[in-house]
């Protein structure tokens, strides 16, 4: 039997992170937790914090799962994450430069060419083109998982739009207004510079065609996206403009707003759209989301894109494997965080031992995200293994293949009282002028027992994520 790294307990011992949180746990009657719960849950709803799931018929806007026993890293550990968070984001900032310029890493052969040119993240219309400041992911997601005291994984990276980072801030909203007293007698670090963090960031790798205080925008798809809420809860916090693609058109070499006011010039554009549909004139032509000549105002110095387009080829899943490359390469340095070791499809020895192996790994789509297009392999059934075998047998370039992880667990409050629950963590890493990250992230919870998918639209949840201050 897998034995799984409880975060709270060791043996019969509680580990210090958690010290203080044994006695408010043991000291909360079941009537007040559930009561504690149903007024999470009130303010989420009232708030208007929902995710979308859709095809499974009914209302798709979803409350997400919130679970008040927070999860706690000591100083220390977050020092070491938070030095390998900042390492990956400038080694995948680096890889992208080069690979959109002179792709040292494939000519030295660290990289085949192959995974990166016909890549379908890839994007031509940015070859030799580099952004303000070399940078073309400016908000980094890197997903970790945990396995034991000292033990810490880079599940995926995450360079296009993370989402997430307004669960991360309303759990810790949240769980100040239900629990003060738990605040005042722990020393826990803030969270909410992340808005300011956010401003500055992209404040600073405005166009060098900006001969004032950037004008910043949010370009949303709308309010029927997943991520909605989310979207407009960063604007409001940064005081920015959330805009739509009609509401930008391109002049002069530069991107305006239409206000009521006339015209207003706008420097740096955080997307939170895919490339694709950015510039029908660049990419798709029938979107009706981007803005028509964008790429070419972008392309002449007038406007920043955050994150830049092309970024994605760096998260792709089979270039994930080379990152602990990219960080010798570019940087000269030893990886502080590690990835899981992964086997690629695409190569005839990788495929035939995962074929073999299917009921103990854990199978994704190479483009997949949100828990979607993947097999868990020791909780499927001998039919979801058979199909998925024929899929990886049709187009075993479109898998990747990784062991099944004995990830750590945290106390989690369920029906009974309090239960262990596995968990995922994803900070939010910052790249401008310099990098950046608020001491916390978003954690993930997999609220059915023994089940190791914590992706909101697959049933999982969040919670409050503590560092212990010094």
């Amino acid at each position: 039997m897998i034995q799984h790294f409880n975060e709270m307990y060791d043996g019969g011992s509680v580990r210090e992170p958690y010290a203080r949180l044994e006695g408010w746990t043991n000291s909360m009657p079941a009537e007040l937790r559930q009561m504690k719960q149903a007024e999470a849950e009130q303010l989420f709803r009232r708030i208007g914090i929902t995710f979308a799931v859709y095809g499974e018929g009914g209302d798709p806007d979803r409350l997400i799962p919130f679970d008040m026993f927070p999860r706690v890293f000591t100083q220390k550990e977050w020092r070491k994450l938070e030095a390998g968070i900042k390492q990956r984001a400038r080694a995948l900032n680096a890889f992208l430069k080069d690979v959109y310029n002179k792709a040292e890493i494939v000519k030295a052969g660290k990289i085949p060419a192959k995974l990166v040119y016909q890549n379908e993240a890839f994007e031509r219309a940015v070859m030799g083109f580099t952004p303000a400041m070399g940078i073309y992911s400016h908000i980094v997601g890197i997903d970790l998982v945990r396995t034991g005291p000292e033990d810490f994984y880079v599940l995926e990276d995450n360079c296009r739009t993370p989402s997430g980072v307004s669960y991360m801030l309303e759990n810790r909203e949240i769980m100040m207004r239900m629990f003060p007293k738990l605040f005042h007698e722990n020393r826990i670090e803030p969270v909410d510079g992340y808005a300011e963090a956010l401003r500055r960031t992209l404040a600073s790798v405005a166009p060098a065609k900006c001969d004032k205080d950037p004008t910043i925008a949010i370009l949303t798809p709308g309010h029927y996206n997943s991520a909605y809420y989310e979207h407009s809860f960063l604007a409001d916090l940064m005081g920015v403009e959330l805009v739509e693609g009609p509401d930008l058109f391109c002049e002069g070499g530069f991107v305006w707003m239409r206000t009521t006011e006339g015209p207003k010039k706008v420097d740096v554009i955080y997307r939170r759209i895919d490339d694709a549909f950015l510039d029908p004139l660049c990419f798709r032509p029938d979107s009706m989301l981007g803005v028509p000549g964008l790429m070419d105002c972008y392309r002449s110095g007038g406007v920043s894109i955050c994150s830049a387009p092309g970024a994605g080829v760096a998260d792709d899943k089979a270039v994930y494997t080379f990152v602990p490359e990219m960080i010798r390469f570019y940087l000269g340095e030893e990886p502080i965080l590690q990835n899981v070791p992964t086997w690629q499809c695409a190569k005839t020895d990788d495929l035939k031992y995962v074929l073999s192996n299917l009921p103990e790994l854990v199978v994704k789509e190479v483009h997949g995200s949100g828990g979607y297009g993947m097999l868990v392999g020791p909780k499927s059934t001998k039919e979801q293994i058979e199909i998925f075998r024929r899929k990886i047998e049709e187009d075993p370039e479109n898998y990747i293949a990784q062991p099944t992880l004995a990830l750590s667990t945290t106390p989690t409050f369920v029906n009974e009282g309090v239960a262990p629950r596995h968990v995922d963590l994803r900070p939010y890493c910052l790249v401008g002028e310099k990098i950046e990250l608020v001491p916390g992230g978003l954690t993930r919870v997999a609220l059915t027992e023994g089940s190791l998918v914590v992706n909101s639209s697959q049933g999982g949840g969040v919670k409050d994520t503590w560092v212990l201050a010094e």
